[in-house]
């Protein structure tokens, strides 16, 4: 696959060399898998899931895992035009000549991608077409606890957490390979370890009636947790991605599990019980993966992270080391009543962007129908001290068509938009207020799946409402999740396993990233549900209280009692505190109050484990100073550097934009203390040379640097030894003036070596000889403003020539600068970009 590298659009995402990247050697591993995310580099990048079972997987020498994302639709259209299958990042391997492949299936919009993906590789789409030469297909992620809509694509599902699950399965095939086992019976073995279901050992009885297991010695599948993740190995050698993926920071799982019991939160319902990691380990983690990585940013991440027990600890402790080292602090949502006075104070010295809450329903009734928690007075209070600190803008999720909503509950949501503007005082009319509202879908295991999802008709009608009641005032604004996703995912959530055929046939018919909006075409999917004879309307239908569930051959820990009983209170309108400061709800899951779990497999006892017994942002007590890092410091000039640098290999394919944020990490990595820019976003003083084209190598790169400390070029060379992705090394380090203005070449010498056959080689050293002949080679080029000039490609090249089938070049830059890339295609136009290499061999200043 990376010998198609030159042809395909965004390169970078292909390479597999990003520093933390894992290589080994696939001969001396005994299990050789991918851990597959069916979405773009740029989405599955962000995943944190992916990077914790590759760090857990790769500290055994006896497992390899890599990584493989869906690739773009035009990469996958070059693949199948030159016949290669799908591969793995780092080693380049085939996927169907893996041991595994393992899914991170997040949420429902993906199915199709992980038939695409597994088309691109040659592997058969069904499991009952699979041999034993082909690949294990292994699922996981929040989904798998419903995801009958592609059991039958699927040999093996990892439910709950996959750290412990997903080493065991390791075991099982490392012996099974040294045994010779058959796949049926690595499946066999596979069944009977905790937190593993296998769809093919279940069968479907038809509609309205539950999976029967076809052995009777099979134990029912069941949720995996992990009873105390500070006993499980968190990476802080994350991967750096190239490009800008959705989440470009260090991501830091501080607790897993939520109980504040949010009715509608599979979420929130299927991981519990609380786990919270130790504020220890939580700085070790900081510490190690800042250090290891580079960021400039971290982020804090759970399901509820207001909730964290030591919040207020941890912001302090975490602010006091990030501000001393120029690196911000991202925050999600955060539940109104979760943070104090003082700990908002620190949290305005670091951050104004915007404020996001979820109150999730306009009026405190429906609120209390969904068990949210809060009232409107802490919203209100809430966003008081926002705008107090500084924020100028607030975001309010909210969900359309909850159960029992009526239209006064719509109404509630502009009344609660207005009022939160109000709490500005004489601010407000700076302030911006933005509605964001979401359809609810009913999801399995929680209180709220056996009830009726509104229509995209109802949806339609209740966002016009909406729009109306919003459109007089111009200071607010309203945003909206897209109909046709809320439909599509309510269908497959509730699923079974009559929508393989559905996803089978939409992936056919060209329905991929269904998750984008540009890709998302509804007629798709009902023309393959009219084909198959699927009603999508009965998916979305409430379901009967006492009838089957696709999803009742699985156990997850929460009971359908409890599930019931919080229905019940629903629809009585009360509310149900949270269990980790309140009294047990008995959901099952836990063994408190001398209750035993329903998760029987489950080695340890699985309980809440947290910091402090209560909240510490509850205790209005003073946060400590942290004083300003000294500016003068900061931006001081003690030393100015040209660092020259190799950049080949793979590294050829990394853009400009790419190059600044690996050396900014790089040096961060490395210790090195860069001068930073004055103002309100302070960034690394450095600046390239001329861009070089994506494709074309170099040996004789350079960027300059200033430093806020004496280095010498030693120093540098040192300490900057082994921080950039392969192929690209520093050089050498050359003293500058402190002066802005440094020289810049006035020529380059470039070596073009043609390749393929004789035929191409010959007619490209044809081209270039007629080009080199001439006086002037007039192309028309459009500038920057957009007028059509001629330029005369034949001034730039200042002498030219041949050594064999490698054409040596200096391009003259006095008058100008003009794409040597560029320039090349357009005097051998039929070249192939995989048909030359082109190196900058030096620099003429």
């Amino acid at each position: 696959m990376k010998e198609l590298l030159p042809l395909f659009p965004r390169p970078s995402h292909y390479l597999g060399n990003e520093i933390n990247a894992v290589h080994k050697d696939p001969h001396k591993v005994a299990v050789h898998l991918a851990l597959a995310f069916p979405d773009l580099y740029d989405v599955g990048m962000s995943y944190l899931g992916q990077k914790i079972l590759y760090e857990i997987a790769n500290q055994r020498d006896d497992v390899w895992a890599e990584r493989v994302f869906a690739p773009t639709q035009e990469v996958a259209a070059i693949l199948k035009e030159h016949q290669t299958p799908l591969a793995s990042l780092e080693s380049d391997t085939p996927l169907g000549e893996l041991d595994a492949i393992a899914f991170s299936i997040t949420h429902e919009l993906c199915y199709t991608n992980i038939l695409y993906m597994l088309d691109l590789a040659g592997i058969p789409l069904w499991s009952r077409d699979r041999g034993d030469g082909d690949p294990l297909i292994i699922a996981g992620g929040g989904c798998t606890l419903n995801a009958e809509p592609v059991a039958p694509f699927c040999d093996v599902m990892v439910l709950g957490d996959g750290e412990e699950t997903l080493m065991d399965l390791m075991d099982v095939i490392r012996s099974g390979k040294r045994n010779q086992l058959s796949r049926e019976a690595m499946l066999r073995e596979m069944a009977s370890i905790a937190g593993v279901y296998i769809p093919a050992f279940f069968q479907d009885e038809g509609p309205g009636k539950p999976l029967r297991p076809l052995y009777p010695d099979l134990p029912m599948p069941e949720r995996r947790s992990v009873a105390d993740i500070n006993t499980i190995d968190f990476p802080v050698k994350q991967i750096l991605p190239y490009g800008k993926p959705v989440h470009d920071r260090l991501t830091v799982e501080i607790a897993r599990g939520c109980t504040r019991g949010c009715r509608f939160c599979h979420a929130g319902m299927v991981y519990r019980p609380v786990r919270e990691r130790s504020l220890d380990e939580l700085k070790r983690i900081i510490d190690q993966g800042l250090e290891q990585t580079g960021y400039e940013e971290i982020s804090f991440l759970s399901l509820s992270t207001g909730d964290f027990s030591a919040f207020q600890k941890l912001f302090m402790q975490t602010f006091a080391q990030c501000r001393s080292q120029q690196v911000s602090i991202s925050l999600p949502s955060l539940r109104a009543g979760s943070v104090n006075e003082s700990l908002l104070t620190r949290m305005a010295e670091i951050r104004h962007t915007g404020m996001t809450v979820a109150p999730e329903a306009g009026t405190q009734r429906l609120r209390d129908v969904i068990n949210k928690g809060i009232t409107q007075e802490e919203i209100l209070e809430h966003s008081r001290m926002v705008f107090a600190h500084g924020w100028q803008s607030i975001k309010l999720y909210f969900m359309i068509g909850l159960p029992t909503e009526t239209r006064e509950d719509l109404d509630g949501i502009l009344d609660l938009c207005l009022k939160v503007r109000d709490t500005a005082g004489k601010k407000a009319k700076r302030m911006q207020i933005t509605a964001a509202i979401s359809p609810f879908v009913p999801k399995p295991f929680t209180p709220f799946q056996w009830e009726p999802q509104i229509t995209v008709q109802e949806i339609e009608e209740r966002l016009q409402y909406l729009r109306e009641i919003f459109k007089p005032y111009g200071f607010l604004h309203l945003k909206w999740h897209h109909s046709h996703m809320s439909f599509l995912e309510g269908i497959f959530s509730r699923g079974d396993r009559k929508l393989a055929q559905v996803i089978a046939r939409a992936f056919h018919k060209g329905a991929l990233f269904s998750s984008w909006s540009d890709h998302l075409c509804l007629d798709l999917w009902l023309e393959a549900m009219d084909e198959c004879g699927c009603d999508p309307e009965a998916y979305i239908g409430g379901r009967d209280l006492e009838a089957a569930l696709p999803w009742d051959h699985i156990n997850a820990g929460v009971s359908k009692r409890f599930l019931r009983t919080e229905r019940a209170r629903a629809l009585g309108e009360k509310s149900s505190p949270d269990c980790r400061y309140n009294p047990c709800r008995h959901c099952g899951v836990c063994g408190m109050d001398g209750q035993a779990s329903i998760l029987t497999q489950t080695e340890s006892p699985l309980q809440p484990i947290l910091n402090n017994a209560d909240r510490d942002q509850h205790h209005e007590e003073p946060c400590e100073d942290v004083p300003n890092p000294d500016q003068e410091k900061l931006i001081h000039k003690a030393c100015h550097y040209r660092v020259w640098y190799r950049k080949m290999g793979l590294s050829i394919y990394l853009s400009q934009l790419e190059l600044q944020r690996i050396f900014e990490r790089a040096l961060r990595r490395a210790g090195l203390a860069t001068t930073f820019s004055a103002g309100f976003h302070p960034m690394p003083l450095m600046s390239f040379g001329m861009a070089l084209p994506v494709g074309v190598g170099s040996q004789a790169e350079w960027v300059n640097i200033y430093f806020r400390e004496e280095l010498s070029e030693e120093d540098i060379l040192t300490r900057m030894d082994g921080q950039l992705p392969q192929g690209m090394r520093v050089l050498a380090a050359q003293p500058l003036s402190m002066g802005k203005k440094q020289p810049q070449a006035v020529a380059e010498e470039y070596s073009i070596c043609f390749q393929g056959t004789e035929e191409h080689q010959a007619r490209a050293m044809q081209a270039w000889q007629d080009f080199i002949s001439r006086d002037t080679f007039l192309i028309d080029r459009t500038n920057k403003r957009g007028r059509v000039v001629q330029v005369d490609l034949r001034s730039f090249v200042r002498s030219s020539s041949m050594e064999g089938e490698r054409v040596k070049v200096v391009f003259d830059w006095a008058q100008g600068y003009t794409n040597p890339l560029n320039l090349l295609m357009a005097v051998c136009p039929h070249l192939s970009p995989m048909h030359f290499t082109m190196v900058k061999e030096r620099q003429i200043m």
